[in-house]
């Protein structure tokens, strides 16, 4: 075994395991669960209104709502999860904030 690491490049350095993903947000998410009330339109419009996303997401993220039952909608920090979830809530749309990687 001291062969391998012996002959590894130097300049390969191990990652900080401290330091987050940031194309996985800042470690929140939304979620967002089916119900039968809210049409595609109203539900694709508050979307598009609380995440600032464009129609093609928005109607991407309504259908696995629909179909699957739920989508996370977005990731962020938890203060903008939270307003993003306000937002979304206003329609009587159940969501939810949760931390992306819990232990």
């Amino acid at each position: 075994m001291a062969r391998i690491a012996d002959s590894l490049p130097s300049i390969i350095e191990r990652p900080d395991e401290q330091v987050q993903d940031s194309s996985h947000g800042e470690g929140w998410m939304v979620t967002v669960y089916n119900n039968e009330t809210n049409t595609y339109d109203e539900v694709i419009l508050i979307l598009m209104i609380a995440t600032h996303c464009n129609a093609e997401e928005a109607y991407i993220e309504t259908w696995e709502i629909d179909h699957l039952g739920k989508s996370v909608v977005h990731r962020a920090s938890q203060e903008t999860c939270q307003e993003v979830a306000s937002v979304i809530a206003t329609i009587g749309i159940q969501v939810e904030v949760s931390q992306e990687w819990a232990d």
